[in-house]
């Protein structure tokens, strides 16, 4: 697997970041897709969000068990968005602003800058809304959520 381009965001360290989109609504970033990929960006412009499918590249570690952000509890990483996974990978839904040749303007960036950008697909609602869902043992309101911020759990 290579990346396909380089995820800008305002945030240049991994603690005190928002630890979901819905924490940094209103920040923008910059998803730059490497020429190669450009022409696959075609007809991104008409969707309002897409995924951004990453690497956490500054994960140096693996965990099975972590203590998430919102607990105190160990849970399984399966259950928790944890970057301690064994490849790796992240996932974020964020607003597109706009395309203009091998740029994405983005609101709702939660990522680290620099971080390698393996794939975009779009959000498309009649796909991937989920009306009925169950959050297992994340209780936090959406407030919570928004007002949280990284610490040092997941660093080095």
């Amino acid at each position: 697997m290579q990346p396909i381009g380089i995820i800008h965001s305002p945030f240049k360290d991994l603690r005190d970041m928002p630890i979901q989109p819905k924490g940094a609504s209103v920040r923008e970033g910059e998803v730059e897709v490497f020429t190669a990929f450009a022409e696959g960006l075609r007809d991104l412009d008409g969707f309002s969000h897409i995924y951004l499918l990453y690497q956490f590249h500054q994960a140096q570690r693996t965990e099975l068990s972590v203590v998430p952000f919102m607990d105190t509890v160990a849970r399984g990483v399966f259950a928790t968005r944890s970057p301690l996974r064994p490849n790796h990978i992240g996932l974020s839904i964020v607003e597109v602003v706009k395309v203009a040749a091998n740029i994405v303007t983005i609101r709702g960036v939660d990522v680290l800058d620099g971080t390698p950008l393996l794939d975009i697909k779009p959000y498309i609602a009649a796909f991937d809304e989920v009306r009925e869902s169950r959050s297992g043992w994340m209780q936090a309101s959406r407030e919570q959520v928004s007002a949280a911020r990284s610490d040092d759990r997941f660093v080095g």
